[in-house]
């Protein structure tokens, strides 16, 4: 392989956090010292590519990630589910490799590969042993820019991905968290499902698969991440030489794409409650509603929120329902965050004839939080909940793969660990409830899975 001339280096002056900026030049780079000892640096790479890798020292392992911002919130009417259709096939083969040969360089390795589609992004990953990622990079490099999206293999996916959704349809607990978000969303792309509906993939045409990835698969949108035994100067020669090798335009004059904007709240539904009747011993339950974006500063306040209302074994959630009352084995709350919205709800798995019962509980423990307050005890346990969890997941590489992903495509900046720890730790009681009754004025809906005989109650009023 040729070596490329190394970019010329401009490193930032601000120790904490990395601004990520998307325009920019060609070759120019950010880098940030993290915790441990560990790398980050950032590199644009002609035609708009943007690699950010983190070198973790003494590790042998890499997570690599090629991101495209595009999910179903991107499709309409006619290609709905055109995004996950696409993700299926890029693992069906190239013009270079069959959907065998794919399989086969992850297994001689000892690595694995893998996607998923979300409402904002796609996301091909692999993990491998450091000396394979040159194999890794080529052949997701390959998958991205050469897919072969035969028609063979188009009609022959269409079924696979029909039983993928009827799995998830037979699953209550997949079930309750769909039909909840189309609680919440209504007819916005955001509460309509990732893969689309059965009917959706029934009559979406490959033509329309190919023109979604005509439209959204260039060198200005994808975003390439690394983690662990990495080497961040190889990568971006291995990178350059696997994109100029499926024949992707390179010009160091091409800028990367811009990030996806926020267009203001999202309009959301008035309270509903709707139950899906399904056989089974258990009925899943779910109150909530609007939740914050991905970006919003609170977010810092709404993880202390979780740990203190439902985020552990001695949430509050857990403790009264679970504990306290045997009622559900499992309980919990929950977010999504997304460019300009988010989801916000209280969940439970309880016997069916407890449903109203437990959905009394889950809406008082809500309430008893916003007019009593957090102590701080209660805080500081909280605090360091999030705190310990937020270190002991990061010992993982794909999760500081997937750290530095959303970094790059949601917030526009990525800030060290020791930043996020003291942005947690300066959380108060007072942003606590604060946020906590922001939420709790959002129309709520209750959403129940089960196999009732007839329609659950609706929920208390506020």
């Amino acid at each position: 392989m040729r070596t490329l001339p190394k970019p010329p280096v401009t490193k930032t002056n601000v120790p904490t956090q990395l601004p990520l900026v998307p325009s920019g030049s060609a070759g120019s780079e950010l880098s940030l010292e993290q915790d441990g000892g560990a790398l980050v640096r950032r590199t644009i790479l002609p035609g708009g590519v943007r690699v950010i890798t983190e070198k973790i020292p003494g590790m042998r392992s890499a997570a690599l990630g090629a991101w495209v911002p595009v999910g179903s919130r991107d499709e309409v009417a006619g290609s709905r589910g055109a995004s996950h259709y696409l993700e299926h096939l890029l693992f069906k083969g190239t013009q270079r490799r069959t959907a065998g040969d794919i399989a086969r360089a992850f297994d001689a390795a000892g690595g694995e590969a893998n996607a998923a589609t979300s409402k904002e992004s796609t996301c091909y990953f692999a993990r491998v042993l450091d000396k394979g990622l040159p194999m890794a990079i080529d052949v997701i490099g390959d998958m991205i820019t050469s897919p072969a999206l035969d028609l063979e293999e188009f009609e022959r996916e269409r079924g696979v991905i029909l039983e993928e959704l009827a799995m998830h349809s037979d699953d209550p607990t997949d079930l309750v968290f769909e039909q909840f978000s189309h609680s919440v969303f209504g007819q916005h792309p955001l509460g309509l499902p990732i893969g689309g509906t059965p009917r959706d993939i029934e009559h979406i045409l490959a033509a329309t698969v190919r023109d979604h990835y005509q439209s959204h698969y260039d060198s200005t949108a994808l975003v390439i991440t690394a983690a662990g035994g990495v080497d961040h100067d190889q990568i971006c020669e291995l990178v350059t030489a696997a994109l100029h090798q499926g024949g992707w335009e390179m010009h160091p004059s091409i800028a990367p794409r811009s990030r996806r904007n926020s267009n203001g709240p999202i309009e959301i539904q008035p309270g509903a409650t709707v139950t899906v009747r399904r056989s089974g011993e258990q009925a899943n339950v779910i109150i909530g509603g609007r939740g914050i974006a991905a970006n919003d500063p609170r977010r810092y306040a709404l993880s202390v929120l979780h740990a203190v209302l439902g985020g552990g074994m001695s949430s509050r959630l857990f403790q009264e329902i679970r504990e306290k009352h045997g009622l559900a084995y499992s309980v919990h709350s929950f977010s999504t965050g997304y460019a300009d919205s988010g989801l916000f709800g209280l969940y439970a798995g309880c016997a069916p004839a407890n449903t109203g019962r437990v959905t009394e509980m889950l809406h008082a423990e809500w309430q008893r939080l916003i007019e009593f307050g957090v102590d701080d005890e209660e805080l500081s346990h909280a605090i360091g909940q999030v705190s310990g969890g937020l270190v002991l997941g990061l010992e993982d590489s794909g999760a500081r793969m997937s750290r530095l992903g959303r970094a790059e495509l949601v917030f526009g900046e990525l800030s060290s660990i020791e930043t996020v720890l003291q942005e947690t730790a300066a959380v108060t009681a007072a942003d606590v409830v604060e946020l906590a009754a922001d939420l709790f004025q959002s129309p709520l809906s209750l959403t129940a899975v089960g196999p009732f005989e007839e329609d659950v109650a609706s929920l208390p009023e506020n």
